[in-house]
């Protein structure tokens, strides 16, 4: 590699992911040089505790527990911010793409929260910022959607964007377990978040919906504008008895955009979804991605999506992507004229209402098992302008109630709402209604 260029790396945050990227550029560094046509060095991490121990050991002159000492030190050309949170990080990303570094994320959240400014910084000085990290794990789905797929529209995207969760409910159908006795083990193998709300409550994965509906419709769409729910309240009964109707019970992001009246309905949410679909079959910490355009049709991609390994390898990709372009490849999102391809993508486009987010839905009712309940909870749902498909009847005999569950012909959003607000004032109904949605997927 003589005469070649050098290219310096900083890392900041040294947890799982930081980990990897080290690990594994370390191990790999000669074919990656190959490739680049550069040498590679591993200047520093930053971390918040020294002392701590750590399964890849590095010498004490290549840790600092000053992160500034990383995004100011003009030797380093790329930073890695892998520390998670979006106060600290949106900080010093803001730092070292003032200073001139390019600067590789997994940082879903602060993309979520920050994209805007983060891209509009790294034009305003002249350089790059990388992010493919941060959706779906080994997946380039970023790429595909920029790059591959660059002449669709896409009606529709959808899929599981959170391993964790995924290896849950994978977990609890296959051994019948409860979501208590499989999510120890979850963090036992390091798959869940030290904030545990980001995987189990769903907001790690409604971060990177909010990304993919910007990059594939030019529109920052707010998490409390979105229906987010996690699996926290998915029972085990619940699996069996959607296995019972022929689906499996699936973590899901769905962005669907109308393009005849220019509306975008971006939700995260566990939906039941048939058996036999390909996206059904994509299970422990596999994360899956459809996307629909209406060029090339519907567009599978699967591959690992929590661990070390997966994240680590997106981020090296990023790595070789932040070479090729400091060397003057083109980079995402540098010009203008870059960023005004996505607000007119935007353009006109406002979030779909309830009453126009349609779906089937799976409803669990626990009632007191006495004469009339059953005609009281159809009428609710007649009420409510929901028409029922199935009904199935559990009894419990150890306390006189009965579990009932049905599903409904496709509605909307608004009925269901209605439907939960009528059953919880039945006075036979002893515990909150309980609903889930039922997803179709397009044909392929």
């Amino acid at each position: 590699m003589e005469g070649k260029r050098k290219i310096r790396i900083g890392i900041l945050g040294f947890g799982t992911v930081g980990q990897g990227v080290w690990k594994h550029i370390k191990e790999d560094r000669a074919a990656l040089e190959r490739r680049l046509g550069v040498k590679l060095e591993l200047v520093r991490a930053a971390v918040s505790d020294l002392s701590k121990k750590r399964g890849v050991k590095l010498a004490k002159s290549k840790l600092t527990d000053d992160p500034y000492a990383i995004v100011d030190d003009p030797k380093i050309d790329i930073v890695c911010e892998l520390i998670g949170g979006t106060k600290l990080a949106r900080k010093l990303t803001l730092r070292a793409l003032a200073n001139g570094k390019t600067v590789v994320t997994a940082n879903k959240a602060l993309i979520c929260e920050h994209g805007d400014e983060l891209f509009t910084a790294a034009r305003k000085e002249g350089v790059h910022y990388f992010f493919e990290a941060s959706v779906a794990g080994g997946i380039p789905i970023i790429k595909t959607l920029r790059e591959g797929l660059v002449a669709n529209r896409f009606p529709l995207i959808y899929g599981i964007l959170n391993g964790t969760s995924n290896y849950i409910l994978t977990r609890m159908e296959r051994e019948g377990l409860s979501f208590e006795e499989i999510v120890g083990d979850a963090r036992d193998l390091g798959y869940v978040e030290a904030d545990e709300s980001l995987d189990l409550d769903g907001w790690d994965a409604a971060h990177k919906a909010v990304i993919l509906a910007y990059l594939a419709h030019g529109k920052w769409v707010n998490l409390d504008e979105m229906l987010v729910e996690g699996i926290r309240n998915i029972t085990a009964r619940d699996v069996a008895y959607a296995s019972e109707l022929g689906y499996k019970i699936k973590l899901l992001a769905v962005i669907a955009r109308n393009f005849n009246d220019e509306t975008l309905s971006v939700r995260l949410h566990p939906a039941l979804i048939k058996k036999g679909e390909i996206m059904a079959q994509v299970d422990m910490v596999f994360n899956g991605v459809s996307l629909t355009g209406d060029v090339v049709g519907t567009t599978l991609l699967v591959g690992r999506g929590a661990g070390q390994d997966a994240t680590a390898s997106a981020v090296i990709s990023d790595i070789a992507d932040a070479v090729h372009a400091i060397q003057g490849a083109p980079g995402p999102l540098i010009s203008e004229e870059d960023e005004d391809i996505y607000r007119q993508l935007g353009e006109g486009l406002t979030l779909a209402k309830p009453k126009s987010v349609e779906s089937a839905y799976y409803f669990r009712l626990r009632v007191r098992d006495e004469k009339g309940v059953l005609a009281k909870v159809t009428k609710a749902f007649s009420d409510a302008g929901l028409s029922v498909a199935t009904m199935i009847q559990h009894e419990e005999p150890s306390d006189g109630s009965a579990v009932l569950l049905f599903t409904t012909h496709v509605s909307n959003e608004a009925a269901a709402a209605k439907a939960i607000n009528k059953l919880e004032q039945l006075d036979p109904v002893i515990e909150a209604p309980f609903l889930l949605r039922i997803f179709n997927a397009p044909e392929m």
